[in-house]
Formats: C-alpha cells, structure tokens, sequence
C-alpha cells in the first residue's frame, strides 16, 4: 500500500470509529443494550466495507489507473449491494434496533466520504504537465 493511501485510510479510519463510539452511546441512550448493538455492528460494517475498498482501489492502482478504476466501481456496487442484503436479511432479526443500524451506517458513511475528502485535499499533489509540441517558437 502506497504511503498516500495508507494516510487517507487513517484519516478516515480513525475518525469513524470515533464517531462509531459515539453511535454507541446514542444507540444506547436511545434504543437500549439493542441500538447499543446495532451501532456497534454498523461501525464494524462500515469500517470493514470501506478498507476493503481502499485496499482494493489501492492494489488495482499498481497496475493502471483503468484497473483502478474498475476497482472503484466494482468495490463500490459489492458495498451497497452487501448492505442492502444485509438490512434486507436482517429486517425481521429482533436481537438490534435495525433503524439504529440503519441511521449509522449513513452518518458513517457520509463521515468517512468527508474525512477522505478531508485527507486529499491536504495533500499536495505532483502534476507534471507535458509541453505542447505545436507551441515551440523559434
């Protein structure tokens, strides 16, 4: 893993399950040991989902930005159809609240797409710009 990507892994780990902590309390206070549960399994799904990712974009970026791509895309159709078969599965369990579930997987989400954004914007990037053939003056 490139150290740029190990960087914005962190950025958006760490602040996460921070916020995971916190959805735990809430999920608590407002739902009992259950919502405590569901918040919890929600920061784990999340956390889990989007490392998965950025492993993957990160390895497929070794070998071509198309390859890279088609990993961004792939990793990101495998993510929302897994939650969606999850909660979907999981509808009728009883042993967790699963709107809690459901509202922290969002607030995670949006979280962790925000500290990502976060982490490349403070990143200074290299952008070597070829000159243009047809501009050479004599």
């Amino acid at each position: 893993m490139h150290t740029s990507d190990a960087r914005m892994l962190r950025g958006a780990a760490i602040p996460a399950a921070a916020a995971g902590v916190g959805a735990v309390l809430i999920g608590l206070l407002a739902a009992g040991a259950k919502g405590a549960f569901a918040a919890a399994l929600a920061t784990v799904v999340v956390i889990a989902f989007f490392s998965l990712s950025a492993l993957a974009v990160s390895w497929a970026a070794r070998y071509s930005a198309q390859t890279m791509m088609l990993a961004a895309l792939a990793s990101y159709t495998v993510k929302i159809l897994a939650v969606m078969v999850l909660v979907t599965a999981m509808d009728e369990v009883t042993i967790w609240n699963t709107k809690v579930f459901a509202w922290t997987v969002i607030a995670l989400a949006l979280l962790w797409i925000a500290a990502e954004f976060r982490v490349a914007m403070q990143q200074k990037l290299y952008i070597d710009e070829p000159q243009n053939v047809l501009d050479r003056s004599p």
